[in-house]
């Protein structure tokens, strides 16, 4: 019974910090489109700030995913999905927090590292803010997408969990 207390008390935990990472993922990501945007569109040098924008937003986003990963793993709505994957398809919830979540956050990760990793070679400037741009804003499309929303057609969450 203490076993199950605990693991249910660190899920809680887990994705309360996940939720609340969320927030943390999204301003990094408007910081860094942000800032490659004004970088490309003003023939910009790409400063040491520019770079550590590159990189923690990058880093926030991997930091992000692990708290991912330790949900999925746990998580009793996915565990179900793939317990019953042919039955679960007529839940939109199981389907979402099953498959469809997971698939474009890991998606976006990768995006976002590529982008991170790809801008950080370029050889001039605006090759770094466009390639910059061009990743983050894509990875930030499918994280919107993937979001539970409170509005979301395709699964909703609140926009805050409570403590």
């Amino acid at each position: 019974m203490v076993s199950f207390i605990t693991q249910h008390n660190m899920y809680n935990t887990v994705l309360i910090i996940h939720s609340l990472l969320r927030w943390l993922v999204l301003l990094a990501l408007f910081t860094g489109i942000f800032c490659a945007w004004r970088g490309y569109s003003q023939s910009r040098a790409f400063t040491n700030v520019d770079n550590a924008i590159r990189h923690w937003t990058a880093t926030i986003a991997h930091i992000q995913l692990i708290f991912g990963i330790v949900l999925f793993s746990r998580s009793p709505v996915a565990l179900y999905f793939w317990s019953n994957f042919s039955t679960s398809f007529g839940n939109m919830d199981l389907v979402f927090f099953g498959f469809i979540h997971t698939a474009l956050m890991l998606l976006a990760i990768v995006l976002l590292t590529i982008g991170s990793a790809a801008a950080r070679r370029k050889a001039r400037d605006s090759e770094k803010f466009r390639t910059m741009l061009i990743f983050f804003s894509i990875a930030l499309l499918v994280i919107l997408i993937a979001i539970p929303w409170p509005f979301s057609p395709l699964a909703t969450r609140p926009w805050f969990r409570p403590l």
